[in-house]
This record gives C-alpha cells, structure tokens and sequence, in this order.
C-alpha cells in the first residue's frame, strides 16, 4: 500500500511562489498516476492538476493552467506541486493523490484513491 506525506505549504503574498512536495512510501509507486487536489472550508474539494501514470502526460484545471507545474522523480517517489503567481484564491489545504489507474480520475469523490494528509497554502493580497 502507498502512504502519501506532503509538505512545503505555507503563507506566501500574491505573486509569490511555493513548491510542495509528496514523497510516497511503498514500492509500488510507479504504478499510481499522481495528483493534486485543494480544499476551502465550506467548498467541494476540487481537482487542481495530475500526471498519468507513466508522468509523460500532464493535466490542469483552467485556474491553475499557465502558474502550476506538476512534475515526479520516480527515483525518489516523490511528486511536486511548483506553484508561480499564486493568487488569494488559491488558499486552501492541498493534497496529494495516488489513484491506481493510467491517470488520475478529477472527481474528489472518486473512492479507489490514496490521499495525503494535507497541506495549508494561505495567499494573502
């Protein structure tokens, strides 16, 4: 079983950057494909991007698309989140995602998922 730990939240202005970062235990990362989902108090949990399971394909929701990048190092079984130009709205607790599939289904509530325990990303403006 894969066990997910994130790290690197924060409190950053707007404008300003943060890298998270989500190191997998277990041997069987590479057959997850990864992502990143984000969570405000009171609001649905929403899909933010993800990489396919091989990591040579990459996925964004439209307000990310353009200051995010997703990225993986299968050497270290660690998924990163860089985030450029972060914005007020896009404060809220992020987490990490392992689904077992070729790409990661963007539906929180997808059931066959591994999540991360989460971490908080506060913008202020």
């Amino acid at each position: 079983q894969v066990q997910l730990i994130e790290s690197g939240g924060g409190s950053v202005q707007a404008g300003g950057s943060l890298r998270l970062s989500c190191a997998a235990s277990g041997r069987t990362f590479s057959r997850f494909a990864m992502g990143w989902f984000r969570q405000v108090p009171g609001k649905e949990r929403e899909f933010v991007c993800a990489l396919n399971r091989s990591g040579g394909s990459t996925f964004y929701a439209d307000s990310v698309k353009g200051r995010f990048t997703v990225s993986r190092d299968t050497a270290k079984n660690t998924v990163y989140l860089q985030m450029n130009r972060l914005k007020p709205e896009d404060t809220g607790i992020y987490y990490c995602a392992a689904d077992e599939e070729p790409i990661v289904v963007p539906r929180a509530d997808f059931e066959k998922r591994i999540w991360g325990q989460g971490t908080q990303v506060t913008v202020s403006s």
